[in-house]
């Protein structure tokens, strides 16, 4: 794939980080809405799950999505490659686990807990709005932790596209010509 140009890249880092921030921020207020429903008195505890059923509604999907979506389209033109690398592969893989899990699982029990609140109704089940957002909470540690260190190395996807990199620029050397760029996985600017 061609890589995307400078300014464009540099565009779609930081709607990334912007969104990848935001989906991390949202379930911290999420946690400490939960909390603020399981502890506080009832009238601080319904207000509490309404605000977690707005958030949920409103802020999820377009985060969460958003994030990912950023996140594929920065793998893809850039030199890291969607495949190519192990740390971009297990991002990709626990930020779809993590997005499904919160989009089908956790905001529905948001949604019963606003739903009873908005019915009059309380909560039974407040503990079922803690674990989510502190599992996510984690992952997302864990997400940014992989993005800083980029440990692991190639895939063997990634293994045979370098491979096939260095044996084009050494072809190029012997038949004269000015080998291409290498495109470098380096910190892209």
């Amino acid at each position: 794939m061609t890589q995307l140009p400078r300014p464009v890249r540099r565009g779609f880092l930081i709607a990334h980080v912007v969104t990848s921030v935001g989906w991390l921020g949202l379930t911290l207020c999420l946690l400490v809405l939960a909390v603020a429903g399981a502890t506080a008195e009832r009238a601080t505890a319904d207000a509490a799950y309404l605000a977690m059923g707005i958030f949920g509604d409103w802020l999820l999907a377009p985060l969460a999505l958003a994030s990912i979506g950023t996140g594929l389209v920065l793998s893809v033109g850039t030199p890291w490659g969607l495949l190519r690398h192990r740390w971009v592969v297990v991002k990709l893989l626990v930020s779809l686990v993590a997005a499904t899990a919160s989009l089908l699982a956790f905001r529905t029990s948001i949604n019963e807990a606003a739903d009873a609140v908005a019915a009059g109704e309380r909560v039974t089940d407040a503990s079922s709005l803690l674990a989510p957002p502190c599992v996510s909470l984690t992952l997302y540690l864990f997400l940014t932790a992989v993005s800083y260190l980029k440990p692991w190395g190639l895939t063997r996807r990634g293994q045979r596209h370098r491979e096939r990199e260095r044996r084009e620029r050494l072809a190029a050397r012997d038949r004269g010509q000015k080998p291409l760029a290498a495109a470098s996985p380096g910190r892209p600017g």
